[in-house]
């Protein structure tokens, strides 16, 4: 199911929160350990490093004491097995290691090269061995991590030379950015984001994260995110920290605190400009050391510690953000270990929905807890006013209660960020769990939509109205007489007739619709959606969904391309937005037996911000007989004027001046793109 994850870490998420209580959590089940077994190692382990793969398996390495070695296993769904086939994998003994995945779900495995010798080695798994690369230094290592770029380079970040990131590219390392940027590399960490950003985490003087770009040469310096330290904190006192990435960027640093704060854990998250108090502050009930942090591609963060006083010295806790009070509980209970827990590690399972957790305890032991069936906390409020601004909605879909992720576009517009039938918003434009249900135009939420539906052939009538007990998928010349006045607009099942369908949007709420052609049509101007890649950077997270053909209910193009209805009818059928490999089309126009996602929007009179910036920008006169002025205090970047099929009309615009007067009498959506990256539409009358 999931294929192709265009980001690759150490932490791995998912889209799934968690049903909470003020500050307890639902669970369905108290964690298990992973293969029936209490400990995985042979004997004593620590510096444990978990991570999961694209089809659920789980790799996890460790310095092992049995064979004064590191080693790597992996949990196939059944059982643990060497990966390599034994023990012990490095020259000697690694007690600093880190793991990461390729995109293709190959392990890397770097570890310290132990006295007498030093240096920092590095081993890639091809299917069969072990291959070892070319060491990244020879001077002396011990803290270190690892991360594979979207492109599918290994980076290394370590201590060596004060703090060095380096990447292998044809068989040599290069140095990325200048050396010696971090003060060393105390409790290194290491994310890569989707945006080709490379992010070091680490102690020294505060908790630190640098940034610089996965092309940066030697000479390009690393930069301080938000220009400040994360918070005070010191790698003298073990005051572990950890980073993680979601699917949109945003970055999450969990840490222990200074003496100040009581040595308690903290979690704070990068908003853009600058580290932000992610829950209550330092909300663990005392000391803690071995901190861990994974989250989701939507952003919901799972912590763990270990206790550093009282009569629980080391066990540890999972801590969960319950969304709605922006409180921290634990999760799965107050301890997972029933005795010392060191060394700990989180990774999400997404495949099987298990939050996964690794840690030593006279070994290493793996547990996991299932988060499925799990429903997303949602207050039912829209993003706010800057361009991918995130809310969420509620509503009841194919009989269920479902949490939609919703975003303002750079269109000044609220939409879905997800699919019409998804589980999650995307994370990379081949995410099968984003595809969501292919619609057949004109016709809603009955069963047909679904990937597995069935397929029957014309109902009689061959129009709405005909639809009555049909679930399955039609084939052949759906409602094909494809009248200009037919609508996909009626706001319940009641309202349809042979001329109208009811629209799918309306299940969320009367305020959403389908976006008309016009709507992609400026949507698609104002993200620069060309390709199936910026289709999934733009803030909707577009994902190439494919379609499913009129003809056969046969599946063409998934995970390549994007088709997304509008509801605007054309004499082929109706208008869909097509993005290809190297175009991004809101005038596609295709048969309505074609299935293809649904994409809602939000009526624009419920869009009030972006109304009152529209009336203070000044349009008049409107209607117009004519000449259309536009009074802005900003420089106007481009004019589009679209009809209401969506086609682009060509008028001359100066001196914030629009001409209309060589064009029909008729109701028009102007498009206006500002120097400050604001864009704006407005309907104009011209009679």
């Amino acid at each position: 199911m999931f294929k192709n994850l265009h980001f690759a870490m150490r932490k791995l998420g998912v889209g799934l929160g968690l049903l909470s209580i003020a500050s307890s959590f639902l669970y369905a089940q108290q964690w298990e350990d992973v293969g029936g077994i209490q400990i995985v190692s042979a004997g004593g382990s620590s510096n444990n490093n978990l991570v999961v793969d694209n089809s659920g398996k789980y790799y996890l390495s460790y310095y092992d004491t049995s064979v004064g070695k590191g080693s790597v296993q992996k949990f196939d769904g059944t059982a643990w097995s060497y990966v390599g086939g034994a023990a012990g994998i490095t020259t000697g003994t690694a007690l600093y290691n880190s793991l990461t995945l390729d995109n293709a779900g190959n392990p890397y495995y770097t570890n310290q090269i132990g006295y007498p010798g030093s240096g920092l080695e590095v081993r890639q798994f091809t299917g069969i061995a072990w291959a070892q690369l070319a060491n990244v230094t020879s001077g002396p290592v011990n803290y270190q991590a690892s991360a594979v770029s979207p492109s599918d380079v290994l980076f290394t970040y370590s201590n060596y030379d004060s703090g060095t990131v380096k990447r292998y590219v044809n068989g040599s390392w290069e140095q990325v950015g200048n050396s010696g940027f971090s003060d060393g590399a105390a409790f290194a960490e290491m994310v890569i984001g989707t945006n080709d950003k490379v992010y070091t985490c680490n102690v020294a003087n505060g908790v630190n994260v640098y940034q610089n770009s996965t092309t940066a040469t030697a000479s390009d310096n690393w930069t301080l995110v938000g220009g400040s330290i994360v918070d005070a904190s010191s790698s003298g006192e073990q005051y572990y920290s950890d980073i993680a990435i979601d699917a949109n960027n945003n970055l999450y640093v969990a840490y222990v605190s200074n003496v100040a704060n009581g040595r308690k854990v903290n979690v704070k998250k990068f908003n853009g400009t600058t580290w932000e108090q992610l829950g209550n502050a330092y909300f663990s009930s005392g000391a803690v050391q071995y901190t861990a942090v994974a989250v989701t591609p939507t952003g919901d963060p799972y912590v763990v510690v270990s206790r550093w006083e009282n009569d629980n010295q080391l066990r540890n806790t999972v801590y969960k953000l319950d969304a709605a009070t922006q409180t921290w509980g634990s999760f799965g209970g107050d301890f997972v270990s029933d005795n010392a827990a060191t060394y700990n590690d989180l990774a999400i399972d997404k495949l099987n929905k298990y939050l996964v957790l690794a840690y030593s305890q006279d070994g290493t032991r793996v547990k996991r807890i299932s988060i499925a069936n799990s429903a997303q906390t949602c207050t039912n409020t829209d993003p706010g006013n800057n361009p991918g601004d995130i809310g969420c909605v509620s509503f009841t879909y194919k009989g269920q209660q479902v949490s939609y992720n919703t975003v303002r576009g750079k269109d000044g517009k609220v939409w879905l960020q997800q699919n019409l039938g998804s589980t999650q918003v995307a994370t990379s434009m081949t995410d099968e769990d984003s595809y969501g249900d292919l619609f057949q135009w004109g016709r809603w939420d009955d069963g047909h939509q679904k990937r597995n539906s069935l397929t029957s052939g014309l109902p009689t009538p061959n129009s709405p109205d005909g639809l009555t007990g049909v679930t399955s998928f039609i084939t052949g010349s759906w409602w094909s007489a494809n009248s200009l006045t037919d609508q996909w607009s009626a706001n319940t099942v009641a309202g349809v007739n042979s001329t109208n369908g009811y629209d799918p949007c309306k299940v969320i709420d009367q305020d959403w619709k389908m976006p008309t052609q016009a709507d992609w049509a400026v949507l698609q101007n104002a993200e620069v959606i060309n390709n199936p890649t910026t289709a999934y950077s733009s803030t909707l997270k577009l994902p190439a969904a494919g379609y499913r053909g009129s003809s056969t209910g046969d599946f063409t193009f998934v995970g390549q391309r994007g088709y997304y209805w509008s509801s605007t009818p054309s004499s082929f059928g109706a208008k869909y937005f097509y993005i290809g490999t190297t175009i991004g089309n809101p005038n596609a126009g295709g048969p309505r037996g074609q299935g293809q996602s649904v994409r809602c929007v939000k009526e624009a009179s419920s869009l009030s911000t972006s109304e009152i910036r529209l009336n203070t920008l000044g349009v008049y006169p409107n209607p117009t007989n004519g000449i259309l002025n536009i009074k802005t205090d900003s420089i106007i970047e481009n004019v589009q004027v679209t009809n209401v099929v969506g086609q682009i009309i060509n008028v001359p615009f100066f001196n914030n001046q629009i001409n209309m007067h060589g064009v029909p009498n008729g109701v028009y959506m102007v498009q206006l793109k500002l120097k400050n990256g604001q864009t704006f539409l407005k309907k104009i009358i011209k009679n």
